[in-house]
């Protein structure tokens, strides 16, 4: 049984949502991109059939825009934080039931969350973290954060533990492997007995200072 497509409004469709809007559309979800701008509209107008020119703290141009008929919502617009708080409580008296918000920096973040936003995203914060884990070290390939102090890390097997079996890069490891990836190929791990080869990736899930030490050692 396929997925249920939801729907998306996006509000402000600068670098960071329009990026967002056009990738949920390439996804095949329906979504509604709304900026002031009519360059920024203008400039999706291929990609993103469906987007207006509008002021989204004005409560009646979204209901006029048929904003309430949407599931979920993303505020982009965290250079501008009356905006920003106006546009979020307006989707919520329009009836969406999700809502979540870009913000520029911590402050911008403490406001958005109290006001009742469902989820408030620092881009640069996320971001920075991300490449921080990467630089640290070459091996990481990806790092998705997961809250509480756990992670899942997508980890390069190096030249010098081609053929070692994966029970011995994991023992003695307080982490989950959740699986290892040969090329386009998802191999599960199941088999301890498992021969690794260089390029392989692994996908791995536990605590920040476990996954960073079995970094390091390979």
């Amino acid at each position: 049984m396929s997925r249920r497509n939801r729907s998306f409004v996006v509000v402000g469709l600068g670098s960071f949502g329009g990026v967002i809007a056009t990738e949920l559309a390439r996804f095949g979800n329906r979504v509604l991109g709304i900026d002031k701008d009519p360059k920024r509209v203008a400039m999706l107008a291929e990609t993103l059939p469906n987007a207006v020119i509008l002021d989204a703290t004005d409560e009646g141009a979204l209901r006029e825009a048929g904003a309430g008929n949407y599931d979920v919502a993303l505020v982009s617009i965290g250079n501008d934080l009356e905006g920003s708080i106006l546009a979020s409580m307006n989707l919520r008296l329009i009836g969406l039931g999700t809502v979540w918000a870009k913000a520029e920096n911590r402050t911008q973040h403490r406001i958005l969350s109290k006001i009742g936003v469902d989820r408030v995203i620092l881009p640069a914060l996320e971001m920075g973290r991300h490449t921080a884990q990467m630089l640290n070290n070459p091996a990481v390939q990806d790092y998705v954060a997961l809250g509480n102090g756990f992670s899942v890390v997508n980890l390069l097997i190096p030249r010098r533990h081609d053929g070692s079996a994966l029970a011995d890069l994991s023992k003695g490891q307080d982490i989950r492997l959740l699986g290892l990836m040969r090329g386009t190929e998802f191999l599960p791990t199941d088999d301890q007995q498992l021969r690794l080869k260089e390029g392989d990736r692994l996908l791995l899930l536990g605590k920040r200072s476990e996954l960073t030490a079995f970094g390091d050692r390979l």
